[in-house]
């Protein structure tokens, strides 16, 4: 009999193979596991859109609480801004990224944001059961956008702070 590890983060429910928790994210030790996959995979293509920041603040939106830093839960809603509604590559929002953090300054206080309360449309495991390659970057667009939209009581908010401090 397979027993399944749910994920309190995104409730992906995965094998159990009694992987500790993530000591960084809401994440069960086996999604983390799997976003490590994913992430190496990114990191082989040299896609020049650079996919892989979407899959870091769609993951880390998603596994937000917990443990996770309010810094960490910002900046995972302000990439997904930036390349969801604003259009931006993903080297981009890793740009821009920077540059809050230069702005913020050392030591800048950062709000601790409420998840939504609801169940993901799209996890990790969804990205990366499909096909390498067009497939699985299409899927990771829509991950991130599923993963915005779910985040809409914080819309205003993050629109505001990139307006103040990015763009």
């Amino acid at each position: 009999m397979n027993r399944f590890s749910k994920c309190p983060g995104c409730g992906a429910e995965l094998p159990d193979r009694h992987l500790p928790m993530s000591d960084r994210y809401l994440a069960s030790g086996e999604c983390w596991e799997l976003y490590g996959e994913l992430a190496a995979n990114n990191m082989a293509e040299m896609d020049p859109f650079f996919h892989h920041q979407l899959c870091v603040d769609a993951y880390g939106a998603q596994h937000s609480g917990g443990p996770v830093k309010p810094i960490t839960t910002v900046f995972s809603l302000v990439g997904l801004y930036l390349a969801v509604e604003r259009g931006f590559t993903g080297r981009q929002v890793q740009n821009a990224h920077m540059k809050l953090a230069k702005k913020a300054g050392k030591g800048a206080e950062w709000p601790r944001l409420v998840p939504p309360e609801r169940t993901w449309e799209i996890t990790v495991s969804d990205v990366m059961s499909a096909e390498a390659g067009n497939s699985r970057k299409e899927m990771i667009k829509k991950w991130a956008e599923t993963v915005w939209r779910s985040w809409a009581h914080q819309h205003d908010r993050i629109r505001t702070l990139c307006e103040k401090w990015i763009l």
